[in-house]
């Protein structure tokens, strides 16, 4: 079933009037696999936008061809307005990122983590040590800045990786089911910090999911199945379109499948 739409850096300024993210008619192939197919979506600036699919949906491809670790040979994304192509290193440098894969060095302390991200942008040692302060406080976690990540629990590490992420002060935040083995409150936890992310600081957010209930009902949703965009708007369209009650029966309804409710 296929639904029409109803609807930064210090150092580096966004393009005024720019959307966070804009990908245009972009598809992907693996040989012969269609993983993406025509994919279309807007994520605006000071919005919470929910990527909603099953595993294998073409999720975790999308962002790859975001952040370039795939080239899109197809369609065009931009980022803040500057075209991932064109002007890679503009784009990338208003861009945070949270893979789904665990990516801090363990024997290493929190902050040296981030200034290790730091150098890699190009980020001053004086200006780092601050913003290492900054984003920890952040996430509720400088009073452990000089703890080995080792020593802590699976949430408080996906909080470091948020902090990491937010150093270099990027316009847009992807984040790749962030809370995936997470229990229910290290999950609530994550989620909050990022939506006042949002709520303060203006920041687009693409928060990639294929569990129901991180869906709030003044988000907004795009739904991606088998490599293609069924929906893109607000909750209540897509309630509206799919004549139901609830966004499980609505994700039901569009896709023949069914979303998890929460973590396992």
């Amino acid at each position: 079933m296929t639904v029409l739409t109803k609807d930064t850096t210090a150092t580096a300024p966004m393009s005024a009037g720019a959307d966070a993210l804009v990908v245009s008619g972009v598809s992907h192939r693996f040989g012969d696999k269609h993983v993406l197919d025509n994919v279309s979506l807007t994520v605006p600036r000071g919005a919470f936008t929910v990527l909603l699919g099953l595993n294998g949906a073409g999720k975790s491809t999308l962002f790859a061809l975001v952040t370039r670790l795939y080239d899109n040979v197809s369609g065009e994304i931009r980022i803040l307005g500057h075209d991932v192509r064109r002007k890679p290193t503009a784009a990338l440098q208003r861009l945070g990122v949270v893979f789904q894969s665990r990516t801090l060095d363990s024997d290493l302390t929190l902050e040296q983590n981030l200034y290790y991200h730091a150098a890699l942008h190009g980020i001053r040692k004086s200006d780092a040590r601050q913003r290492a302060v900054e984003s920890l406080t952040t996430v509720g976690l400088a009073d452990r800045a000089h703890e080995k990540v080792r020593n802590l629990s699976g949430g408080q590490a996906r909080r470091v990786e948020i902090a990491r992420s937010l150093l270099h002060r990027p316009g847009l935040l992807l984040l790749d089911e962030a809370t995936v083995g997470l229990d229910i409150g290290s999950r609530e936890g994550v989620l909050g910090i990022v939506r006042g992310l949002v709520e303060r600081e203006g920041m687009g957010v693409l928060w990639a999911t294929h569990l129901i209930d991180e869906v709030a009902p003044t988000d907004r949703v795009v739904v991606m199945h088998k490599g293609r965009i069924l929906y893109a708007g607000f909750l209540p369209g897509l309630l509206e379109v799919t004549g139901k009650s609830d966004v499980r029966e609505a994700f039901r309804s569009m896709t023949g499948a069914t979303a998890t409710a929460e973590a396992a």
